[in-house]
């Protein structure tokens, strides 16, 4: 199985060259305008996978609101603190992300404090396979420029406590791209866009591989 993890699109639409299955991790539009979603749907759709999911992220105002992007018909699936399945994977979208000072009040959907996302990272399965979340876990590819870590306490202890196999965000630019291994679990920061919103990257593409034990299923393709 062939998996392409992106996020953080702001409007771009990035060269894909399909798969099996499409995760995109929030942060879809450059402005949240109706219309730009309407582009958005429609490059969607033209891509060929058979499944491509989507969460949304802080600058997706209107998915908090009144757009619905879930088409399963078309093979297109919304997750909003929801789960699916597909072929057999279990997967879960949260949108949060942590609230910080001086966040662009138009840019503060699905954020919150600490306390706030301990609450909606508690509604997280046990028994997943992949987990997407637009903000990063703490200490996991979440250093801005200045170098702090801006990534949620509450998220890195769920996950250190149900144990996915993989784990996708975004929300922060700096480490667009790039992914790590630790304890079995594949993290990755699937920002297609660097700090400037400069179009550096087309997320990851991952091999899944269900003949392989448990935890060394998911790989990176290089």
């Amino acid at each position: 199985m062939i998996i392409h993890a992106i996020s953080d699109l702001h409007g771009y639409r990035p060269a894909l060259t399909g798969g099996d299955l499409l995760i995109i991790a929030g942060d879809l539009t450059a402005r949240d305008e109706y219309v730009e979603y309407g582009v958005f749907f429609e490059w969607l759709e033209s891509l060929d996978y058979k499944r491509k999911i989507i969460i949304a992220g802080n600058h997706d105002n209107k998915l908090n609101d009144d757009i619905d992007l879930d088409f399963p018909d078309l093979g297109i699936e919304y997750l909003q603190d929801s789960g699916t399945e597909f072929e057999g994977l279990k997967i879960w979208g949260t949108p949060h992300s942590l609230w910080f000072n001086g966040i662009n009040p138009n840019c503060k959907a699905f954020t919150g404090r600490e306390r706030q996302m301990r609450k909606w990272y508690e509604k997280i399965p046990e028994g997943l396979d992949i987990l997407i979340s637009h903000g990063p876990p703490y200490g996991i590819l979440d250093k801005n420029y200045e170098g702090k870590n801006c990534g949620c306490i509450s998220l890195m202890n769920c996950i250190e406590m149900i144990m996915p196999e993989m784990v996708l965000f975004g929300h922060i630019h700096e480490n667009g791209g790039q992914y790590v291994q630790k304890k079995g679990i594949l993290y990755i920061n699937g920002s297609v866009v660097d700090e400037r919103y400069r179009l550096t990257n087309n997320g990851r593409k991952i091999s899944f591989d269900a003949s392989m034990p448990k935890m060394q299923r998911f790989k990176v393709v290089k």
